[in-house]
């Protein structure tokens, strides 16, 4: 089966597959109201949300939370609207996968996990108050740069700050898996990294988040071998709450650790 490239893709993946072929699965955000109450939300790594745009390109250093929702909204199409020192060029806003926007409601839903954590952070909260409108590209890959659209120096995207310090910093960059020329950016004047890892003062903010892993609640409570191996490696005592060799795999892929005392806990719908 093909590995889920969303959270909500992924719960379907638990929900329409057997223990046999799916054991676990990344979620991007906590429980909603709506999934399925059977799953366990596990806290797994800490990450953050920022915009990226080209090495070089003509964005400016800092954008703001809400010049980005003037942007995204096409409120705001040309640099120079933003900074008149700025190019006098035409942004180019882009999301990750699709999204589905009510001009009449001014409001709008995306497949995409970091655009959907980028737009709640936006605004506090609610990811559909954060609207996308007509000038807005859809269709590139989440948290990848090498599609030709992300090579346009007006280009902006919302990408993982921990998944590009894990492909620049850490090494795990391939082919399919690269952020290419994009750079991520500062917002409301807080730096996404410092020294090469994703910065806690910019983790503090709204744009900061945890990734979870998402289980049968039936599988990780069994007391059969399944359950017991996935809580050996994932529970509060288990091989990825306290091994040091996790810790430096955390860390090689750009995030951070979660607190000990929440590593192993679960949370559900």
């Amino acid at each position: 089966m093909f590995r889920p490239t969303n959270t909500r893709s992924a719960l379907n993946a638990l929900a329409f597959n057997t223990s046999g072929t799916v054991d676990f699965a990344r979620l991007s955000r906590p429980p909603q109201q709506g999934d399925p109450t059977w799953i366990d939300f596990v806290p797994f790594v800490k990450d953050a949300v920022t915009w990226a745009a080209p090495a070089g390109g003509n964005a400016p250093k800092n954008l703001t939370s809400a010049e980005l929702r003037w942007i995204y909204s096409c409120d705001i199409t040309n640099w120079r609207e933003i900074d008149p020192s700025l190019p006098d060029a035409t942004i180019r806003p882009v999301v990750p996968g699709v999204h589905v926007s009510d001009p009449a409601t001014r409001r709008s839903s995306y497949l995409s996990d970091e655009m959907t954590a980028f737009a709640a952070a936006a605004v506090n909260g609610d990811p559909g108050t954060f609207y996308a409108g007509p000038c807005v590209t859809s269709g590139v890959a989440e948290d990848q740069g090498e599609d030709a659209v992300l090579h346009d120096p007006n280009a902006i995207v919302p990408y993982s700050v921990g998944r590009w310090v894990g492909q620049v910093t850490g090494g795990h960059r391939k082919p399919g898996d690269d952020p290419g020329v994009l750079v991520p950016q500062t917002l409301d004047g807080r730096a996404p990294t410092v020294d090469g890892a994703i910065n806690p003062a910019f983790l503090a903010t709204w744009y900061g988040r945890a990734l979870y892993l998402g289980v049968r609640d039936g599988d990780w409570t069994g007391t059969d071998a399944h359950g017991r191996a996935l809580r050996a490696v994932f529970g509060r005592n288990g091989w990825f709450c306290t091994s040091p060799v996790a810790a430096a795999a955390v860390r090689s892929h750009g995030f951070l650790r979660v607190p000990v005392f929440v590593c192993g806990a679960t949370t559900h719908a």
